[in-house]
């Protein structure tokens, strides 16, 4: 049996070792035009200066702890790959690969290796609606069946009432996990929208939170009956490409065809088993099947921190991001990170209440995981510190479930820890 170790306190040794800061900031990269007379004063250059050094400083220091965190994540077999990355503010501050793409290789994972992302597909479906909304294209309100008339429910009523919000944050009333089984089949979604047809649920819709795949993909379908496009190049055109998400797809054969994707692995006794990359899901793009890179992720996330308002306005942004119903306390791993008040979902996101114990503040994440044929991944966005971090793993790991909570510790103390002064031989001995 594996016994996994701690990674944050060895991470934070190296952490400390090359941090000798005293404030607590990162800083954008991006440069601004400033007037004349104020760019040549030289107390300003020289403030300027100081930031920038400041921030290349942060950053080296981050990735040093980053790159020890991962190490130690792989020395101790809890992973075999992993594709992060972190923003802050307009800027990318991290984007790196860690291990092995393929076990039985050479092949390193990197920036540009493209996972596949599972169920933070979802946050992609939930952006797009909300950029059709915006355009006008579509209405939270638009009732399912009179875009999929394939569609129905054994209570034809309540079949009549289910909304694009419905659809999109589980509140349709159906069972929970409704026709997994036939998306993982490879069924066509005008197939599955018509077995739901013998499906009774159990409330009317907006009353319960039951996650969702199938019924969740038929978003797409949706966009698609609004459009006339494809949800895979609405998703193309409006969000990869304006993103310069270069290595971003819908599909199976864009994936396999690169030269530089991960394969999933599953661990065994006698170490890791490289496992073939699988169709799963393709069939039902809206629910899980994005594929994208580390690269891919940090521009994702710098635009959903509201960087990039041409795509979608601060406006946009919070409609999708707004609680829609609150996820019932049932020990999800999301529900013990410490603080942890509630949660709920929105569109395509969940959305976590915590509250600092000894401080009593209130903080705010917007989160989702994703699991499928083998790969494991978790995002997150912290609005209130202007923050993102995303881990693409290529297998099933524990430490998927504290991953987010242990890096968001590590950026903290990077931004909080001032060690000036302190020799460096004397603190790395100090542990």
């Amino acid at each position: 049996m594996i016994v996994r170790k701690p990674l944050v306190i060895g991470t934070l040794i190296v952490l400390i070792a090359v941090f000798a800061l005293t404030r607590p900031q990162f800083h954008s990269q991006t440069v601004h035009k400033q007037p004349a007379a104020e760019f040549l004063n030289p107390l300003i250059l020289k403030e300027q200066q100081e930031k920038a050094r400041v921030f290349k400083m942060r950053k080296a220091a981050l990735q040093t702890a980053i790159d020890a965190y991962f190490k130690k994540a792989i020395e101790d077999r809890l992973i075999i790959g992993a594709g992060v990355s972190i923003v802050t503010g307009d800027s990318i501050i991290l984007k790196s690969g860690y291990g092995k793409r393929n076990v039985y290789k050479s092949d390193t994972v990197n920036d540009q290796t493209v996972f596949r992302l599972g169920s933070l597909s979802k946050g992609f479906t939930g952006i797009l609606a909300g950029i059709e909304v915006k355009e006008g294209n579509l209405s939270w309100e638009d009732k399912l069946i009179d875009a999929v008339p394939a569609f129905g429910l054994k209570d034809k009523a309540n079949a009549q009432t289910i909304t694009l919000s419905n659809v999109l944050s589980h509140t349709t009333g159906v069972p929970y996990h409704c026709y997994t089984n036939l998306v993982e089949d490879g069924l066509k979604l005008q197939t599955i929208a018509d077995r739901f047809k013998v499906i009774n649920t159990y409330t009317k819709p907006g009353l319960i939170y039951s996650y969702q795949n199938a019924m969740f993909a038929l978003s797409g379908e949706m966009m698609h009956a609004a459009t006339g496009q494809t949800l895979q190049a609405l998703l193309q055109n409006k969000l990869f490409t304006p993103l310069h998400m270069n290595t971003a797809s819908t599909d199976y054969e864009a994936m396999i065809t690169t030269n530089n994707y991960a394969f999933p692995h599953k661990s065994t006794w006698k170490g890791w088993r490289r496992l073939p990359v699988n169709k799963k899901y393709f069939n039902a793009v809206a629910a899980g099947g994005v594929n994208a890179s580390a690269d891919d992720m940090g521009k994702w996330m710098r635009f959903l921190l509201g960087h990039n308002e041409t795509i979608l306005d601060a406006e946009g942004l919070a409609a999708v991001f707004k609680p829609e119903i609150e996820i019932p306390d049932a020990h999800k791993y999301y529900q013990r990170w410490k603080g942890h008040l509630r949660s709920s979902y929105a569109y395509g996101w969940r959305v976590h209440e915590f509250v600092d114990a000894e401080t009593g503040n209130a903080s705010t994440m917007i989160h989702h995981g994703g699991s499928v044929s083998d790969f494991r991944n978790e995002i997150a966005i912290f609005p209130g510190e202007d923050l993102g971090i995303c881990v693409l793993f290529n297998s099933q790991t524990s430490l998927a479930s504290s991953v987010i909570p242990e890096l968001h510790e590590l950026v903290k103390n990077v931004m909080n820890t001032p060690v000036e002064g302190l020799e460096l031989g004397k603190l790395a001995s100090a542990y």
